[in-house]
């Protein structure tokens, strides 16, 4: 635990300007970032006797040894950069806004010849109009069911697509008439293109001129006696009309807004979003934080706006965006809006009027979320901490293990032996910092000695690590620089996660007393003694610690147990994973993989030509010749690497006993 009087900055060194500061660990880890008006009046704050700060700031500045600014011109300025090191960085000091899903979005792909109609997650990609998000992809295939009668675009897979032009069928959507079927030349690709744009348009909410257009047509269609044509318009029209009940008219003035509302307390606060387009709730999302720094109802909003549109632009920012506290920056954050959409945006408190009742309702769905969360026993910042000071009590640690790396090998039968590193800070994993390894000291089948190979190998990499930057600090005396300025030969320590750039305060190895030895011994042997080790054996959940002949044991209950079943659970699977990758790769390997310069679309031509490897084994060089793009160098080339491979053991299938032959057939 570090004193701040010994990074507190000079008097006078630090300037009485707008900026972002950074501190960071005695690792040179940025663990929290923060933006000021002025940055001296704002860094003084955190160098107040401790008893005076908030618990939360208080941990913070005894984790840092050091701190760091950067001075910029403007308020917006220092937004932007803030927003941008949070994402960089993820510094474990900040709000962190847990999303448990990523939420399906109803997509246009504008930028296919063909556009098609489909449910989109993740990252927005460029040329495809997004409409949403929605809660469940099912509401989504609801809605687009209803609108194809009158819009009838395409909504089929490429692959689909393709298999229909080539055989110059349409898919059942275009017999039924949802679909136009563009596949086989039922439209132009203007004519569907104009489709996908009027469907687009009705989904922005333009809905009222599309209601009028089908309603006059169903008229002329009646006066002329063409009932069929007038009975399908008004079913259309009661489509669309189905499909607009589904998202009810919220606001009456065919806003364009979001509305975020919050729900808090001490430790976490949960945060709700509703997206209303053309007077319409046409998405809702959320997320839940633990509360790691002292923030108060404006801080989290702030926090919110920036998660939000931090990477938006354009029309997917609105004009307007409520919110139950305007932040501290307001004019600030209002310009970082609107430069993000290209247009004023207008950041405020409702107060009255429909506006407030609907900013009512997403603040009661908030407290439902908050409340759901904290059922959820792993996402529990107490729990947590309960668990974390349960494992320093049985371990008789000095302190919580912040950090946990566990390790376990995996093999099959000696062969392909790999292993993981899975990494838990403060009771969460942090899957950045996941790492595999490859068993190369031996051959065959040892899991202490695995075990004790890849603990000396990842904390040599630390050890290198830490000599290569002098302790993390400038050449030779260990210190670390208070001011904005980094020393050249430290330039690279920029606060970006290295491998295995840290330590761990806990070492969990899978396996009983012979794997945790190992584990110590390789600690020993590298001079490391401020790391503990403990291994928990899966039969009984025994914890063991090096050289004691018992175990320790940890009741059922216990959430510390708990959170060391996970981690190790962890390691397993993600073991297991890379060992059955490997092995489907050594499984998939040729002897044509031994020829130097035959890439894969040389091999499938001999492959295709022959019919087998086992036909091809058989081939003359002048056979070989024959097949297009091969001279008799590499043809010789290919009957040497086939005739040096080793017999490949015959494939079995497994529901009949038979053994498979290279060229399909099979033998008793």
């Amino acid at each position: 635990m570090a004193d701040p009087s010994s990074y507190r900055p000079k008097p006078g060194q630090i300037p009485d300007s707008p900026g972002v500061y950074k501190f960071r660990d005695e690792h040179r880890r940025v663990i929290y970032v923060g933006k000021a008006k002025s940055l001296r009046q704002r860094l003084a704050n955190y160098f107040q006797p401790l008893t005076s700060l908030h618990p939360r700031t208080a941990t913070m500045v005894t984790t840092a040894a050091s701190v760091e600014w950067t001075v910029v011109s403007t308020e917006v300025e220092a937004l932007q950069l803030e927003y941008s090191w949070i994402k960089e960085f993820d510094p474990r000091f900040n709000v962190k806004y847990r999303d448990d899903k990523s939420y399906p979005y109803l997509a246009v792909t504008m930028n296919e010849e063909f556009p098609r109609v489909q449910v989109m997650r993740g990252h927005k990609k460029k040329g495809v109009r997004y409409f949403g998000p929605y809660a469940h992809a099912w509401a989504i295939r609801e809605t687009v069911d209803l609108m194809l009668r009158v819009f009838p675009v395409r909504t089929c897979s490429a692959g689909v697509f393709r298999n229909a032009a080539s055989a110059g069928r349409p898919c059942l959507l275009g017999y039924i008439g949802k679909c136009s079927a563009p596949c086989v030349g039922r439209v132009t690709p203007e004519e569907h293109r104009e489709l996908a744009e009027d469907f687009s348009a009705f989904m922005a909410g333009r809905t009222g001129t599309y209601i009028r257009r089908l309603e006059k047509q169903m008229t002329i269609a009646a006066e002329d006696m063409e009932y069929e044509k007038a009975a399908r318009l008004r079913d259309d029209i009661e489509a669309l009309r189905r499909a607009m009940e589904k998202n009810a008219v919220v606001l009456a003035d065919a806003t364009d807004a979001d509305l975020i509302a919050l729900a808090e307390d001490e430790l976490e606060a949960a945060v709700q979003i509703f997206h209303v387009r053309g007077g319409r709730v046409r998405g809702q999302r959320g997320w839940i934080t633990d509360k790691v720094e002292a923030v108060d109802t404006a801080g989290l909003v702030e926090h919110a706006l920036q998660q939000l549109y931090g990477e938006e632009s354009g029309d997917a920012v609105p004009k307007e965006v409520l919110v139950p506290a305007l932040p501290e920056d307001t004019e600030a954050v209002s310009a970082w809006l609107s430069g993000r959409r290209g247009s004023l945006v207008s950041l405020r408190v409702p107060q009255r009027g429909d506006k407030k009742d609907l900013m009512e309702t997403v603040a009661r769905n908030a407290q439902q979320a908050l409340v759901l969360h904290k059922t959820k026993r792993a996402g529990d910042l107490t729990t947590r901490s309960r668990a974390l000071e349960e494992i320093a009590e049985a371990l008789d640690l000095d302190s919580a293990p912040l950090r946990i790396e566990c390790f376990d090998v995996s093999h099959l039968q000696g062969e392909d032996v790999v292993a993981s590193m899975v990494v838990f800070e403060d009771g969460l994993p942090r899957k950045s910092e996941y790492r595999r390894f490859q068993i190369k000291g031996f051959e065959g089948q040892d899991d202490v000695r695995s075990m004790h190979e890849v603990i000396s190998r990842r904390f040599k990499r630390y050890l290198a690590e830490k000599d290569r930057t002098g302790e993390w600090g400038p050449a030779g005396d260990g210190e670390v620089p208070v001011g904005g300025e980094v020393p050249a030969e430290d330039a690279q320590d920029d606060g970006r996660p290295k491998r295995f750039a840290y330590p761990p305060q806990l070492v969990v190895v899978d396996g009983g007393p012979p794997q945790v030895a190992a584990a110590r011994r390789a600690l020993d042997e590298l001079g490391i003694d401020d790391v503990a080790v403990c291994g928990l054996a899966k039969r009984l959940e025994e914890v063991w610690l090096p050289g004691d002949d018992d175990p320790v044991v940890l009741p059922r209950s216990s959430e510390g147990l708990y959170l060391l079943q996970r981690v190790r659970d962890t390691a397993h699977d993600f073991a297991i994973r890379y060992q059955r990758s490997k092995r489907t790769k050594r499984l998939r390997t040729s002897p044509l993989d031994a020829v130097p310069g035959l890439g894969e679309s040389r091999k499938q031509a001999l492959i295709k030509h022959f019919g087998s490897v086992k036909r091809l084994k058989q081939a003359t060089i002048e056979q070989i010749c024959e097949v297009p793009g091969f001279g008799r160098k590499t043809a010789e080339a290919v009957a040497v690497a086939l005739a040096q491979a080793a017999p490949a053991a015959p494939a079995v299938n497994t529901a009949t006993g038979e053994i498979m032959e290279d060229d399909g057939g099979t033998t008793a």
